[in-house]
């Protein structure tokens, strides 16, 4: 009887969340177009005037998309820029064939291929924490695409400790699945407000946030697990390649703050910062991890700086 009764329960809870995915989706449509790349389809809004000189690409971190990036900074910058958002291959709604395919090296050049796809030669990349390591990858794989580098909260290096339990759980065979497409999605109704607030500190998430940024869908199963790789292969992603970070050319931006807890400073801005060549590092000290929330005024100057500083160097150089 108690076999039975679990089993009951997994059903149940597995039509919940089938019902979920439906609704969830149906409240947050994808707001782009879709880009055929190998191993992925990814879903790419384009957004602000196409004659404004260099573009401007944003890629978002672990646990989101690319409403993340969107809103304020994105809309912010659309004003003068032409900003191209991604979502990460497996996150929002791109997708990936294989899970596995969650390092910075592969999402790199699945990037990379897209952007080829749009007519992109070069473009100023916006990066926010797990993305500082794909950003820092697509400088070094694919230079030339890279005029420019703004990193925001970056996790560019290993670090001692795990990404939570509940991510190497999640990215476990069979077992993972399995509670992905039961209790996930409705633990994570009551979680994801909690949580979002957390990684804001010491700043106050703004109202509206959870919708705005369509977090929700990262509680889609196949999303959820994407994720949970993403994060659970980044550290020894980061090993491998901290020790190229000198070979980095592109002028580079690091905003971070001091008291962040999700991403440490001292431990990835501060030392990428040392290692390249022409990076600049803003550390602010009453500043948490969503620095693109909490100073997009700051962000959206440092950037357009950056492009003041490359279309002249360009035009001087061709």
């Amino acid at each position: 009887m108690i076999v039975m009764s679990i089993v009951a329960a997994l059903v149940v809870l597995a039509l919940v969340t089938q019902a979920g995915v439906v609704a969830v989706q149906r409240a947050f449509p994808p707001q782009g177009r879709m880009i055929d790349v190998d191993g992925a389809s990814l879903h790419v809004v384009d957004i602000g005037p196409r004659d404004s000189g260099l573009p401007i690409v944003m890629l978002h971190g672990a646990s989101s998309n690319l409403e993340a990036m969107r809103q304020p900074l994105g809309d912010l910058l659309a004003k003068n820029h032409r900003v191209i958002l991604f979502d990460r291959p497996g996150h929002g709604w791109s997708t990936r064939a294989r899970r596995q395919d969650s390092t910075p090296r592969i999402q790199a050049r699945m990037i990379d291929q897209a952007l080829g796809k749009l007519g992109i030669d070069r473009a100023v990349f916006v990066v926010h924490s797990w993305s500082g390591a794909l950003g820092a990858r697509i400088a070094l794989d694919h230079p030339g695409r890279v005029a420019g580098l703004v990193m925001l909260a970056p996790v560019t290096h290993p670090w001692r400790g795990g990404v939570g339990r509940y991510n190497e759980i999640i990215a476990t065979p069979l077992i993972g699945p399995l509670l992905a497409y039961t209790i996930t999605l409705p633990l994570g109704y009551f979680l994801t407000e909690p949580g979002a607030r957390d990684v804001f500190l010491p700043q106050m998430m703004p109202d509206g946030f959870v919708q705005d940024s369509a977090t929700p869908l990262l509680l889609r199963p196949r999303e959820f697990i994407a994720n949970a790789y993403d994060l659970v292969t980044l550290k020894e992603a980061v090993a491998a390649q901290a020790a190229r970070y000198g070979e980095i050319k592109a002028p580079v931006t690091i905003i971070a703050g001091e008291p962040d807890k999700t991403v440490s400073t001292s431990i990835h801005a501060r030392p990428f910062a040392a290692m390249v060549p022409n990076a600049k590092l803003i550390a602010l000290p009453d500043l948490g991890h969503m620095v693109q929330n909490a100073v997009p005024d700051l962000v959206k100057t440092e950037i357009e700086t950056m492009i003041g500083k490359i279309v002249p160097a360009q035009a001087a150089a061709d």
